[in-house]
C-alpha cells in the first residue's frame, strides 16, 4: 500500500503548543523531512521522538520530490515540517504537496500553531466584506516590492504580513507613506517569553520602530481602510432642495427626499436649507 504525506504544524515558539496528534504522527511515521534538521531535531527530542531527518528547504524542494514520492510508493509514511508553524504557508512545502497530490498519494494536514491565525485573533479588527489579504513576506526590493505595496494600499479589508526584524522599520515606513492613519497591530515573538503587541497607526509604529532594537519574527496586521463616504457640496444640496420645493413638496418632505437621494447628506442639514428657502412652511 502507498504511504501518506502528513503536513505537520509545529509550535511557532512555545513548545506547549505542540498538539498531541502532531506528536503521535511524528512518532508513527517512517521518515521526517524538515526545513532545517538542526532546528527540528531538538523539537523531536522534546517529544521523545528519534527519527531519520532529511532536509527539505526552499533551495532543494524540487529535487526532493522524487525522493519523497519514492518513499510513499514504497509504503512509507512521511511527515513534512518547517522551522515553525505550518509548512507551505510562507514556508517550503507547496511544491512538494502539489506534486505528491498530483501523483495520487494521500496528503493529510495536521493542524496546529500559525502566526497568521494567532496575530489575527489578537489584532482586534472586525471582519469586513473585503475579507483578509495574506501576503506573507513582501519582496525585498524592485518593482515587485512596489507592486506588493500598492496591492496592500488598495485592499480595503484586513492585511496580514510577515517580516524579518532587520526589515520591519523600512516596511512600516513604506506602508505609512501610502496610508499613515491606517490602524495596525504588530506582533513580535508571538507565543514566546518576550511576546509583544504594538498597536497604533502605521505612522506611529513607523516612528517608534528601530531595527536595532527589534528582535524575533514579526507579524503585522493592518486594519480595514476607513470607509470613504461620497459627499455632496452645499450648492448641490441647495439646488436639489429648491427643485423639490418648486415641485410642491413641503420643507420636511423635500429634506427627506434630498437626504435619501444624495450621498452623505444628513436630513437635518437638508431641512435647514429647505426652511431657509421657505420659512413659513
Amino acid at each position: 500500500m502507498s504511504g501518506t504525506l502528513y503536513v505537520v504544524a509545529t509550535p511557532i515558539g512555545n513548545l506547549e503548543d505542540m498538539t498531541p496528534r502532531a506528536a503521535r504522527v511524528l512518532r508513527e511515521v517512517d521518515v521526517v523531512y524538515a526545513e532545517d534538521t538542526r532546528h527540528s531535531r531538538p523539537l523531536l527530542a522534546h517529544i521523545g521522538v528519534a527519527k531519520t531527518l532529511v532536509s527539505l528547504h526552499e533551495h532543494n524542494e524540487r529535487e526532493r520530490v522524487a525522493q519523497v514520492q519514492a518513499d510513499l510508493g514504497a509504503g512509507k509514511n512521511v511527515a513534512l515540517l518547517c522551522d515553525a508553524g505550518t509548512p507551505a504557508v510562507s514556508d517550503p512545502g507547496a511544491v512538494l504537496v502539489a506534486a505528491v497530490a498530483q501523483a495520487g498519494f494521500r496528503v493529510v494536514p495536521i493542524a496546529g500553531a500559525s502566526a497568521l491565525a494567532a496575530a489575527l485573533s489578537v489584532a482586534g479588527f472586525a471582519a469586513t466584506d473585503a475579507g483578509v489579504l495574506f501576503l506573507g513576506f513582501l519582496p525585498v526590493k524592485g518593482t515587485s516590492r512596489r507592486a506588493a505595496l500598492d496591492r496592500v494600499a488598495g485592499h480595503a479589508g484586513i492585511v496580514v504580513l510577515y517580516e524579518a526584524p532587520h526589515r520591519i522599520a523600512r516596511t512600516l515606513a513604506d506602508l505609512a507613506d501610502g496610508a499613515p492613519t491606517r490602524e495596525a497591530c504588530l506582533g513580535r515573538e508571538l507565543t514566546k517569553v518576550h511576546e509583544e503587541l504594538l498597536r497604533g497607526t502605521l505612522a506611529e509604529l513607523a516612528r517608534t520602530a528601530d531595527d536595532a532594537a527589534m528582535r524575533g519574527e514579526m507579524t503585522l496586521v493592518l486594519g480595514p481602510l476607513p470607509e470613504v463616504r461620497e459627499t455632496t457640496s452645499a450648492p448641490e444640496i441647495a439646488a436639489a432642495v429648491r427643485k423639490c420645493l418648486d415641485a410642491g413638496l413641503s420643507a420636511r418632505d423635500a429634506a427627506t427626499a434630498v437626504s435619501t437621494l444624495l450621498p452623505g447628506v444628513p436630513r437635518r442639514d437638508a431641512y435647514q436649507i429647505a426652511s431657509s428657502l421657505r420659512p413659513n412652511d
